[in-house]
């Protein structure tokens, strides 16, 4: 079986880290990720190359779009596959942290999650696959279960 792809699409440049911490909390789960950038306003034909490309893949995917302010990316996106789509915005000084609302309010037929945090951006694609992936499934459960004992052993120390 192969490994399932997480697809990281990124508006611009100026993104890189924020997609950066997304693939390594994708990896600790052991999902295949791949960065990609493209704009549905300025290069709308290539952001469809792209997914064509990606979609032509047979593994099982999920799509990750950084993008802020108008957010056309995610919806963009999610009309152009047949796989699950997350928005996880990166941070803006701007917007008090993210601008968010252009990811959370998209059209009729089209539904796109949002994560606003990378690592839960992450998690969420693990769940996806998870599904159907007892590998990624157990990747799951080890890392909720190392949560859980990290918060445990927290609240022993200060008794």
């Amino acid at each position: 079986m192969s490994k399932p792809l997480v697809v990281i699409l990124m508006g611009s440049k100026a993104d890189v880290e924020h997609c950066t911490k997304i693939s390594d909390a994708c990896k600790g789960y052991g999902l295949e990720t791949v960065m990609r950038i493209a704009s549905a306003h300025k290069t709308p034909e290539h952001a469809l190359t792209i997914l064509r490309e990606y979609e032509a893949d047979e593994r099982p995917k999920v799509y990750i779009t950084v993008a802020g302010r108008s957010n056309a990316l995610s919806g963009f996106t999610d009309g152009s596959v047949s796989a699950p789509v997350i928005a996880c915005p990166p941070p803006s000084d701007s917007f008090g942290g993210a601008d968010v609302f252009s990811s959370l309010r998209m059209p009729s037929g089209i539904a796109v999650a949002v994560a606003l945090e990378p690592v839960n951006a992450a998690l969420l694609a693990a769940k996806i696959f998870g599904v159907a992936n007892v590998e990624v499934r157990e990747q799951v459960k080890a890392s909720q279960k190392r949560a859980a004992e990290k918060i445990i052993e927290d609240d022993k120390s200060v008794k």
